[in-house]
């Protein structure tokens, strides 16, 4: 029998120690040190060979993508799904995790190809009952409830399936190891496992897993590493809309986003994120702002909404929603040095309409734009769209694909643009838009004011 062996895990980072600690070395996080018992099968004594092959010799698949005919998900991909890849998806509980999975398994299901859904949460009638509701009607679908990993691989090398589906990896065990489902442990050693049968036999795995409190994947960080492509599911859950985003992905571009809208019956593609999220806007209102950011390769336009309102409290409260709230203040001390504007006695807050969440300094131009506005209670044209970076001695910098974000304007009816000066000579925009190149703060004071 196996020796069982004590371990002190991180259940951040995965560190292992033989004793226990209150903060890691390894990543520095607090009370995350755990203790684990886990017993192993003994190895095989016997040798193992493997011959090594050039790149001439490797033989790639004709069809490497597969594409899943939901557009939003294919972006994000990086042009459809590949063939013996591992797919980790991540996002608060009741995001859509599960109703995305079931809508890509109807699809692929279209295209003739097998799924194995695997499921260690639900029981095969509440799947059922949730995919009679999204209209899941493909009869190449097929349902296992069970949270034995080793069960599950058995079955998928009889099935032969063309996608393989895990919900989710903590609640999956292997007999190998002793340790609890959701362990440190576990969790690598059955991802582990699910890799070398996804790259052995050109199965294509989806991998859902849980988040922590603050947002990130739980268990250890050799998991995001292990797999291909890592995928977060964003949203507020009043909201309607959902943002995919790929934060890793060796196959395509990362920092992509999917944007989606959540309906009584399933997902909806929102092909056109710009007119969504700006739908709703007020015309003729101080202190809103419209400005483009950049996600990935694709261009969005957003509101920036500014509320600045005196105060007669000794401190003055400061507010940011969708941006970095740093950042924010940051651009207020510019305007009180630069513009001498006296906004100590003042509340300031600010706000991305929608929901959005964008880490762009693009956006720098627009706040600025919007808190002016909302001071000096002067609106700003609605058909005017702001962007760039705000430095803090108050010059205007250039941003990256300042014409693809005039372009995006444009098909929107934008008819007038504050931009940076040096990115002027980037842009081959006709005659029907007018471009107003600055170079400091105070020449946007003299054209918003």
């Amino acid at each position: 029998m196996a020796k069982i062996k004590t371990n002190y895990i991180c259940s951040e980072c995965g560190y292992e120690t033989g004793r226990w600690l209150g903060k890691c070395p390894s990543c520095g996080s607090y009370n995350t040190i755990n203790e684990e018992s886990t017993q192993r099968l003994k190895p095989s004594s016997a040798g193992y060979f493997a011959a090594a092959e050039t790149l001439d010799q490797i033989k790639t698949l004709s069809d490497e993508r597969v594409k899943t005919n939901i557009e939003e998900l294919d972006r994000v991909l990086g042009g459809g799904l590949v063939q013996g890849s591992l797919t980790l998806i991540g996002g608060d509980p009741g995001i859509g995790k599960s109703t995305l999975i079931l809508q890509i398994c109807q699809s692929l299901g279209d295209k003739g190809k097998k799924i194995l859904y695997v499921s260690g949460e639900e029981s095969s009638q509440q799947i059922k009952m949730r995919a009679q509701r999204l209209g899941i009607t493909t009869n190449k679908l097929l349902l296992l409830c069970e949270t034995n990993l080793d069960i599950a691989l058995n079955a998928a090398v009889d099935i032969k399936p063309d996608v393989l589906v895990i919900d989710s990896v903590q609640t999956m065990f292997t007999e190998e190891v002793s340790s609890a489902p959701g362990s440190v442990t576990q969790v690598r050693e059955c991802c582990s496992k699910l890799m070398r049968l996804g790259k052995g036999n050109n199965i294509s795995v989806f991998i859902i897993g849980h988040v922590t409190k603050d947002g990130s994947l739980a268990g250890p960080r050799v998991l995001e590493h292990m797999v291909d492509t890592v995928l977060y599911f964003e949203g507020e859950r009043m909201a309607s809309y959902r943002i995919l985003r790929a934060v890793k992905n060796r196959f395509g571009s990362t920092n992509e986003i999917g944007v989606f809208e959540m309906l009584e019956n399933g997902l909806k593609q929102i092909k056109n994120p710009s007119e969504y999220m700006l739908s709703g806007r007020p015309i003729g209102a101080a202190g809103s702002v419209a400005t483009c950011s950049i996600e990935g390769t694709r261009p969005i336009l957003t509101e920036v909404q500014a509320l600045v309102n005196y105060t007669t409290f000794n401190m003055p409260r400061r507010m940011a929603t969708g941006m970095d709230f740093n950042r924010v203040i940051l651009l207020i001390a510019v305007l009180e040095k630069i513009a001498g504007f006296q906004l100590g006695s003042y509340d300031s807050y600010v706000n991305l309409a929608g929901g959005i969440k964008i880490g762009e300094p693009a956006l720098d131009l627009a706040v600025v734009s919007a808190i002016v506005s909302s001071y000096k209670k002067i609106p700003i044209d609605a058909e005017t769209l702001i962007f760039g970076e705000v430095g803090l001695t108050g010059e205007v910098r250039a941003v990256s694909m300042a014409e693809k974000r005039v372009l995006e304007a444009l098909k929107l009816g934008f008819k007038t643009m504050i931009i940076p000066k040096d990115n002027m000579r980037q842009i081959k925009a006709g005659k029907d838009v007018k471009l107003l190149g600055i170079k400091s703060l105070s020449e946007l004071l003299n054209i918003i004011l």
